[in-house]
């Protein structure tokens, strides 16, 4: 019995040697390393400092600190102990790795993060197929082992036939284009009408077993005929540029010795750009007619200029510039039966001569509704605008410009009537509708005038606005008291209108009260 015991208490002893020796448990990432055996793993004997354990441990994190790379070679890093950072023994839920992605400053890591790389998420590169082998192998995530240039997280579109150092052509912001890209430092500077053609149109995609790929190197460019079809089959042999330039295929110098210039027709203008073809048909030395347009136009017009049997020349209206605009002015315009005059001036020829798909000339009407509309009709008199002669009425220069003379009806424009405009009149609103209106107006002033006093001068039916009103003003200037029941004589004359004459009951549709049933005394005092 007393040798169980003996045995007992120095196995109890250890036990609470460990649980002493131990500041706590380790985390799970650790959890490997508990017991008293593994102590010297991550501790030397005698000293508290562990960093040259942790190295040891984590060659990955050494390497780069050697080579003064990443992170943890940074000015914010570089010197401090591991255990400054990463602590130990909290337990086994403790984060050894303290690691926040939206704040984290990436420029420590000697990668800063541009153009399109600001706008990435952490996993969108930090993934293990990106990540150098001896690094993915580890347990756990990482966000170590990424390589610094393009080729080590893009795949290679060149396929290894241009420089791998991307950034000579390419920037962070976008692969294409390429702006550090100069055509003009390569064999084959880009000049004329080449410098405006895509790309894709000299460098091919295609497809190289899965992978797109566009040629950049070994394209043949000795001649044109590398990437041109010459259309005219090798007749004027296979230097193009004898006979055109970069600049315009359809600028064609001139053919060995043939100088057009010499000939009686010198190419001109719109001329100097036609194929030779389009005139030589059949042939380059066979004489041609040349003397009009017609000779080798045809008549647009379709004869709407012919007089007398015989078309005018192309040249009186169109340049061999171009065959628009024409030359055709006002002065030449104003020569015909037509002449153009007010905002006619400034009105563009296709408004006029081109309502169809077609230009016509030769069948104008010349009344004004032979283009616009006539709005009155069914409405004014035909006796008002012989003819349909609009001009009766309105002018040339602005339709708004009336000149029709009143008194040519029954009623006279006077006083404020002549500044009114004839819509007021002349175009009302009945029932909702909108209409036009030129006879069969009364000519009392009800006519168009709502009658203010609500029938207290009506005589017989009607209303004679004359007796108090002139078309001067609205004021009562013909209004004369004496002539009414009750003369004004004493005090009375002095008085203002409205200390006798007042609204009348404001609940029902108010008017001021002129027509008294009692003018007595009484009635008022």
């Amino acid at each position: 019995m007393k040798y169980f015991v003996l045995m007992f208490v120095p196995i109890l002893f250890i036990g609470q040697t460990a649980a002493q020796l131990s500041p706590g448990e380790l985390s799970k990432v650790h959890a490997h390393l508990d017991g008293l055996s593994n102590c010297t793993q991550c501790h030397v004997l005698g000293e508290k400092e562990t960093t040259s354990k942790c190295l040891a441990c984590h060659k990955e994190i050494n390497t780069l600190i050697s080579q003064n790379k990443g992170y943890h070679a940074s000015t914010e890093v570089k010197g401090k102990k591991c255990a400054e950072c990463h602590g130990e023994h909290f337990g086994r839920d403790f984060k050894v790795i303290k690691f926040n992605d939206k704040t984290f400053n990436h420029n420590l890591t000697n990668f800063k993060l541009e153009g399109k790389h600001s706008q990435l998420k952490c996993a969108d590169c930090h993934k293990p197929e990106l990540v150098k082998q001896n690094i993915s192998q580890k347990k756990g995530n990482t966000y170590l082992g990424l390589g610094t240039k393009c080729l080590s997280c893009h795949a290679d579109y060149h396929q290894n036939t241009l420089s791998s150092d991307c950034k000579s052509c390419h920037t962070n912001e976008s692969f294409k284009p390429a702006p550090g890209f100069n055509h003009s430092k390569t064999k084959f500077p880009l000049v004329g009408k080449h410098a405006d053609v895509k790309c894709e149109s000299c460098h091919k995609i295609e497809m190289t077993g899965e992978k797109k790929f566009q040629k950049f190197k070994g394209i043949e460019f000795a001649n044109c005929t590398n990437c041109h079809v010459d259309i005219h089959k090798n007749k004027f042999g296979g230097d193009c540029r004898k006979c055109h330039s970069e600049f315009s295929f359809h600028e064609v110098k001139t053919i060995g010795n043939f100088d057009h210039e010499k000939t009686a027709f010198p190419l001109r203008g719109s001329h100097r750009v036609v194929d030779c073809k389009k005139c030589h048909t059949k042939s380059l030395t066979a004489p041609l007619k040349h003397t009009l347009c017609a000779d080798c136009h045809k008549d647009y017009h379709e004869k709407q200029f012919v007089k007398n049997g015989k078309s005018p020349d192309c040249g009186e209206c169109h340049t061999i510039e171009k065959f628009t605009a024409s030359t055709y002015g006002i002065e030449k315009h104003n020569k015909t039966e037509f002449k153009l005059e007010g905002a006619h001036l400034a009105t563009p020829c296709f408004s006029c001569h081109k309502k169809t798909e077609k230009w016509n000339f030769g069948s104008m009407e010349k009344q004004c509704t032979g283009c616009h509309e006539n709005i009155h009709k069914n409405y004014l008199d035909a006796r008002f605008y012989p003819e349909n002669n609009c001009k009766n009425c309105h002018s040339a220069n602005n339709w708004n410009e009336i000149t029709f003379d009143h008194r040519k009806t029954n009623f006279e424009l006077l006083g404020k009537h002549t500044s009114a405009t004839c819509k007021s009149c002349h175009f009302r609103e009945i029932s909702g509708t909108k209409t036009q209106q030129f006879g069969n107006f009364g000519r009392n002033c009800e006519a168009c005038h709502t009658d203010i006093h609500v029938k207290q001068f009506e005589n017989q039916g009607k209303t004679d606005c004359e007796k108090c009103h002139a078309f001067n003003n609205w004021k009562a200037e013909k209004f004369n008291h004496n002539n009414a029941r009750f003369k004004l004589d004493g005090k009375h004359e002095g008085l203002a209108c409205a200390k006798c004459h007042k609204p009348n009951d404001p609940l029902t549709k108010s008017y001021i009260v002129y027509k008294f049933k009692d003018i007595t005394c009484a009635s008022c005092h």
